[in-house]
């Protein structure tokens, strides 16, 4: 019968990458399986197959390390490179048993294996390369390191990535400087479009190493500054380049660039971007961010609007009673004027949900939160407004309707439940938390039953939690303890008394 694809067997690919993936957390265990697999996959003689799997295993440096680190501190990962390290006397041993055989205990062997690493040169094993650059025994570090430095003179488009993110991981070891010299001399004298794949694909600590270098060597455009600003992930390489490309932009007097920035997506640039408006004497471009949907952003506009004279709490008020009031500007207006709350409740029900949310959490903030004005809100379309009341209400429960808690914990929305069960969760008695936490296990909601398992657990282990005397909620927490792990589940029947 032919299998489905969501039916077949996972085959060595799939056991490899799941071993690698095992690692660094795994240990020595994970390590001799996937030593193991790699072994095994090298005995086939499958070339592609070995391939495939050391790409898997050098695709992830830390994994790539905490091999070599198990390796030589495991019987059964001995025992494995012991058998491996034979192959290296065939006339044309594989990917893998060049691999593995760097990683043996015996000097010797390593290399032996470096020496046929070199007569191959093949990216995918550059990795090991590298780390027996950092080997102990001299002639094996020599010998490896006098290989990096070849490789990356002949062809460093193909063995900078390969080597450079296990030298990332290696640079703090006693012997691996080396090796990081040779990569950033070879990165400096790379093309550029070398450099762009480099910064372009690499791990964070990678993109941070090409731009310091970049940067160094003042080999960063303004373009290419603010393009790291606007898109780069990493908040450090963001902050640096925004701050580079604003200093540049005030320096020759670019507002263009400095009102781009001041509209990205990123409120750390927009910052940065608004301070150099401030220093071109641009003030009325930054007060145009007194809405703006950061807390930091609003105090740098507030603080332009107080330089250039501008009244910031009229202007909040004009953008919250128009047609087009926004959260920022709700933020803004409860930052300046924290004893006002009559001017947010009709943004209670505005048709914009953001709105409705900020609103409910600035109410909230003022402490100006009555039940009959948030509650509806508890069964509001929007789940961020759903959440915010049921914050919102939390302090006042007990002055809720007493069913209402328990009704909205049978809602069909999970984002209701949730709310709810917050409301519930507050009490003062352990044994109302207690069948909520036990009503929740049996939730249909994946996140909200973990939710209410892991508070079962908690709550009867307290010591104020008494055994509850209703059957229901006995029956109930039988059934939950059915839902927990063997462990927590016998403790919770331990504790109902069988």
């Amino acid at each position: 019968m032919t299998r489905r694809w969501w039916q077949r067997r996972p085959g060595p690919d799939d056991d490899v990458q799941q071993a690698v993936a095992a690692l660094p957390a795994g240990g020595q265990n994970a390590a001799e399986r996937l030593l193991a697999l790699l072994a095994d996959v090298d005995s086939g003689h499958d070339g592609p197959r070995s391939r495939t799997a050391l790409d898997t295993l050098t695709s992830a440096p830390a994994a790539l390390v905490a091999v070599d680190h198990y390796a030589r501190r495991s019987w059964e990962a001995k025992i494995t490179l012991e058998v491996v390290a034979t192959r290296l006397d065939h006339a044309a041993p594989g990917l893998i048993t060049m691999a593995l055989a760097s990683l043996h205990s015996d000097g010797r062997v390593r290399e032996r294996a470096v020496r046929a690493i070199l007569h191959q040169s093949d990216p995918v094993l550059a990795p090991f390369l590298v780390l027996r650059a950092g080997d102990w025994v001299q002639q094996v570090r020599d010998l490896a390191s006098l290989g990096v430095a070849m490789l990356l003179a002949q062809d460093p488009a193909n063995y900078l990535p390969a080597m450079l993110p296990v030298a990332l991981r290696t640079d703090a070891r006693d012997r691996g400087r080396f090796v990081m010299n040779q990569l950033v001399a070879a990165i400096l004298a790379a093309p550029e479009k070398v450099r762009a794949a480099l910064s372009s694909a690499g791990a964070t600590a990678q993109r941070r190493l090409i731009f310091d270098l970049d940067r160094t060597q003042g080999r960063l455009t303004l373009a290419g500054l603010v393009g790291v600003a606007e898109e780069d992930p990493d908040p450090r390489l963001r902050a640096q380049a925004a701050e580079a490309a604003c200093r540049e932009a005030v320096w020759t007097e670019q507002a263009a660039v400095l009102r781009r920035l001041a509209g990205g997506r990123r409120a750390d640039v927009r910052v940065t971007a608004l301070v150099g408006l401030l220093r071109l004497g641009l003030d009325a471009d930054v007060v145009a961010h007194l809405d703006d949907p950061s807390a930091l952003v609003r105090a740098v506009a507030r603080q332009a609007a107080r330089k250039a004279g501008e009244n910031a709490v009229a202007r909040y008020r004009a953008v919250l009673s128009g047609p087009t009031p926004t959260p920022g500007a709700v933020a803004g207006f409860v930052e300046t004027v924290p004893g006002e709350a009559a001017v947010l409740f009709p943004l209670l029900e505005h048709a914009d949900r953001t709105v409705r949310a900020q609103a409910v959490r600035a109410v909230a903030r003022l402490g100006a939160v009555t039940p009959d004005r948030i509650t509806p809100l508890l069964r509001d379309p929007a789940a961020a407004v759903v959440r915010e009341a049921a914050t919102a209400l939390r302090p006042c429960a007990d002055r809720l309707p007493p069913g209402l808690p328990w009704e909205l914990l049978e809602d069909g929305r999970p984002e209701v439940r949730r709310a709810g069960y917050r409301l519930l969760n507050g009490n003062v008695q352990p044994l109302i938390r207690l069948r909520a936490a036990v009503l929740l296990t049996l939730d249909p909601d994946p996140a909200l039953a973990r939710r209410g398992r892991a508070d079962t657990v908690h709550l009867i282990r307290r010591a104020d939690c008494p055994r509850p005397s209703d059957g229901d909620l006995r029956d109930l927490a039988h059934r939950a303890a059915d839902r927990l792990d063997e462990r927590a589940g016998d403790l919770l029947r331990q504790w109902l008394g069988g």
